[in-house]
């Protein structure tokens, strides 16, 4: 039966304490039709309390985690009540403990939600008002998982000042929130080994090869030794025993005290059975191929692992600044924003920030997965570059852990190195490991309906003497052999090694998939909706016509749209403010205040005493705008026919004229969409706020059948709704302007993500560069991940499905468990293949 939880999370807005924030309508937006969200509402505030943004989920399909993401993105600042946890452990060798992990954590006083991988990586969300993160730390300590000692603070480990996201409820079923000054994030990779006993992450491995050779050495003494004391045989099996059960038997403790019955204790039983029986030397046999088993498993998983931790690395650990008249060379950690650091040729870029002197290519396929480096010039204009870093053009950015080329460069810090693009995307890969798959969330309940009635098959066959004439001996042997060949070892790990290797594969192309649901929804698509501006075009329109009307003049249409849009960040304005300028040439220009952004339609603002709207015609004759006259309706219309995007301008109750723009198709568009429809992409649209003949002449263009214009984004909602009741479709858009579409498709793509935390953070799947071309990669590698899975599953059920009657017809234990352990290192070898997948080649 699936939990569906509650959250109530109170909003507190610096200048608005009772909630009703534009921030607050973003996240409902985002959260409202997403999948697994039953209802979002606000709660009015009362004398007792703030107001309550309350949604009711299923924590199984959108874990807390991303929850906190989503209101991040949103800007909101919410309680501290609730923490976050997300560091990386030691004693995480496998998919077993690590779930042990995630029950233990679960049974905690205080815990809301938890989840561990394999990797070493542990997420938890707790109340702070019943545990603290000092209790948890101790606790896992208890099962012999600690902390890793976080080396660098170049991984997000502290705790942004700025950041604010939401966590679960409390014991009670609701919950609150809290910034992510109380979040803890471990370095994904800062520690070069696993301190797992005395021979470090090795101890496991040692311990099963030591299991074998005194394994080897019993049979020895006791099949070629001839007068040998009989004890000596037994004291190596006795030995062997010890080795090989060690990790088993705090495996096994720890499941009991959990009330769980797992495949370590199974194992143990049979093992113990056997020693009963006095056939030491098989018992010994059955621990050495399971231990063997688990420590080839640990050593399998460290590759994806490694692959993840790979990321972290990349970033420098110092970094030289200038500061005054002195250059200097200091840990990263201690840069700052407005420093200046100085690169080399050749040289790892330390931080994120803008260029402010030399010119240089830069190969930035550590964060974004491009081939080519790219060219980088200065900023051209200083201080509007430090007044809104976010605005800068991507030929002034630099990412921390890119390369230079062959300029030496200047670059002023905009991000501490707790918070750049890569020790963001490290923390989001490592929580993306946490989160489970729906093949995943289906094996888990198959489990926990397959192990109840393994065992009681097993309870039967104990009993087999009473009707088989054979001694009880016999009967135990064989019910023993069952409970081992019964055991779910390689479906457990089967989804979880796939989903890790993806992860990390992706992720190091530049392509960040938030966990293993929009893995796998990734690969089963057969649809995609596509937002035009910035998407499918390059999103750097040009004026092409300035029509006046009314005998306006050309430079008094362009004077009154420069000074307005000015002021906006809209790619259309920035093209206005951009070209207008060049047009009216050294000409001044008036200023503008007071701007206020129509969602979809336009814009209003003041100049003088006048108020000014500049939008799209649709914006006049309704909400009490009076109607555009004749002449600029006329204007629109002969543009439109042209394939122009246009904007109307009107400046108190005069229209001043129409300007016209034309965004360009991007370069590949055509080709990624072919390769897109031989991926088995079937269904492709775009859908634009556009008027339609302008998504038309776009759609033909790159190459689409479909195009939606005269979209306003509740109708983009809409749209990708309908869409989504039809197939499974996902959305593709810029992650800001497209979040609340992006939330309501099956899968939400966002193109550009490094440059934009909002589309980090809202996005299902980031491309961390802006080009198109890189979602073919994504596509691929999410289908040939769910042909691992789907493998894997299957090779794991038809093991069982052939063992059980097998070994009920007489197959010895070591038989059983040899085949058992070769089918759980089958699973995962396999997966790790992902880690190897190549982009797809287009056939055209």
């Amino acid at each position: 039966m699936t939990n569906k939880l509650k959250l109530d999370i109170p909003i507190l807005l610096p200048d608005l304490p009772q909630g009703p924030d534009a921030c607050v309508a973003r996240l409902i937006e985002q959260l409202q039709g997403r999948p697994g969200v039953d209802k979002v509402h606000v709660d009015g505030a009362s004398e007792s309390a703030p107001a309550q943004l309350c949604i009711h989920f299923d924590p199984q399909v959108l874990p807390v985690a991303r929850i906190r993401e989503l209101a991040q993105a949103a800007g909101a600042t919410i309680t501290r009540r609730f923490g976050h946890l997300h560091r990386n452990f030691d004693g995480l060798t496998h998919q077993r403990r690590a779930e042990t992990v995630t029950e233990h954590l679960k049974g905690l006083r205080g815990v809301i939600e938890a989840g561990a991988s394999p990797t070493g990586s542990v997420e938890v969300e707790f109340d702070r008002e019943v545990t603290s993160e000092e209790a948890i730390l101790a606790s896992l300590k208890t099962l012999g998982v600690t902390a890793v000692e976080e080396k660098s603070a170049s991984a997000p480990q502290a705790h942004a000042p700025h950041d604010h996201a939401p966590h679960d409820h409390g014991p009670d079923g609701h919950a609150h929130t809290d910034g992510d000054k109380d979040h803890d994030h471990g370095k994904g990779g800062a520690h070069s080994h696993d301190h797992g006993g005395i021979f470090g992450s090795n101890t496991e491995m040692v311990f099963a090869l030591i299991c074998g050779a005194l394994l080897g050495a019993g049979v020895a003494i006791e099949k070629l030794v001839t007068g040998a004391p009989s004890w000596a045989p037994l004291a190596c099996f006795i030995a062997a025993y010890f080795f090989g059960g060690f990790y088993t038997l705090r495996e096994a403790i720890d499941n009991i005290r959990l009330k769980r019955f797992e495949i370590d204790t199974l194992m143990l039983v049979a093992a113990a059975g056997a020693a009963a029986l006095g056939s030491w030397a098989e018992g010994a046999l059955l621990l050495f191929l399971f231990s063997l088993g688990h420590a080839l498993e640990n050593y399998a998983m460290g590759r994806a692992k490694r692959a993840i931790e790979a990321l972290a690395e990349l970033a420098p650990e110092t970094a030289t600044v200038r500061r005054g008249d002195r250059t200097e060379e200091v840990a990263v950690e201690a840069l700052v924003v407005g420093d200046t650091v100085l690169v080399k040729p050749n040289e790892r870029i330390p931080a994120d920030g803008f260029l402010t002197k030399g010119n240089t290519s830069i190969n930035q396929a550590p964060v974004t997965g491009e081939s080519i480096p790219v060219d980088k010039r200065p900023v051209a204009d200083l201080e509007a570059a430090r007044a809104r870093p976010d605005t800068v053009e991507a030929a002034s950015r630099a990412f921390s852990g890119t390369i230079n080329g062959a300029g030496s460069i200047e670059i002023e810090v905009t991000r501490k190195a707790t918070d750049s693009t890569l020790a963001r995307v490290v923390k989001m890969v490592s929580e993306a490991e946490t989160r489970k798959s729906p093949t995943q969330r289906f094996t888990d309940k198959f489990e926990r309906i397959f192990v109840p009635a393994v065992l009681a098959l097993s309870f039967i066959l104990l009993f087999a003497w009473v009707v088989v004439d054979e001694p009880f001996r016999d009967s135990f042997y064989r019910a023993m052999a069952v409970l081992v060949a019964a055991s779910p070892c390689a479906l457990a790990i089967a989804t979880p090694s796939a989903v890790l290797s993806g992860i990390a594969r992706a992720a190091r192309s530049g392509v960040l998939i938030k966990g293993g649901a929009p893995l796998e929804e990734l690969g089963s698509l057969n649809a995609m909706a596509f937002d035009k501006t910035g998407t499918l075009t390059e999103g750097r329109p040009r004026i092409t016509d300035v029509i006046p009307v009314d005998a306006a003049s050309e430079r008094e249409l362009l004077e009154v749209a420069v000074a307005v849009e000015s002021l906006s960040d809209h790619p259309l304005a920035a093209a206005i403010a951009r070209d207008g300028r060049e047009r009216l040439g050294a000409q001044p220009i008036p200023d503008a205040s007071g701007l206020n952004n129509l969602i979809g339609r336009g814009v209003t603002a003041q100049l003088g005493s006048d108020t000014v709207w500049i939008g799209k015609a649709e914006m006049f004759g309704v909400d009490g705008v009076e109607p555009l006259g004749a002449e600029a309706a006329a204007a629109i219309d002969r543009l439109r026919e042209a394939g122009r995007t246009t904007m109307v301008v009107r400046r108190g109750t005069r229209d001043l004229g129409a300007i016209g723009l034309l965004d360009t198709p991007r370069e590949g568009a055509r080709e990624t969409l072919e390769q897109l429809r031989e991926l088995g992409i079937k269904r492709m649209i775009m859908i634009s706020g556009d008027h339609k003949k302008v998504a038309d002449a776009v759609a033909k263009d790159v190459g689409l059948d479909e195009a939606w214009g005269d979209l306003m984004p509740e109708d983009k909602v809409q749209s990708i709704r309908k869409l989504r009741d039809q197939t499974k479709v996902a959305m593709v858009g810029d992650g800001v302007n497209d979040a609340p579409a992006m939330a309501n498709a099956t899968v939400g793509i966002a193109m550009g993500a490094a440059g934009s935390d909002v589309a980090l953070e809202t996005a299902d799947v980031a491309l961390m560069a802006d080009d198109l071309r890189r979602l073919p990669f994504a596509v691929g590698l999410s289908r040939h991940t769910r042909s691992v899975i789907r493998q894997n599953v299957f090779v794991s059920l038809g093991i069982v499905a052939v063992l059980v009657p097998a070994t009920i017809m007489g197959l010895g234990i070591g038989a059983a468990v040899a085949v058992h352990e070769g089918s759980t290192l089958l699973v995962v070898f396999n997966a790790l293949r992902l880690l190897a997948y190549r982009e797809p080649k287009s056939k055209t």
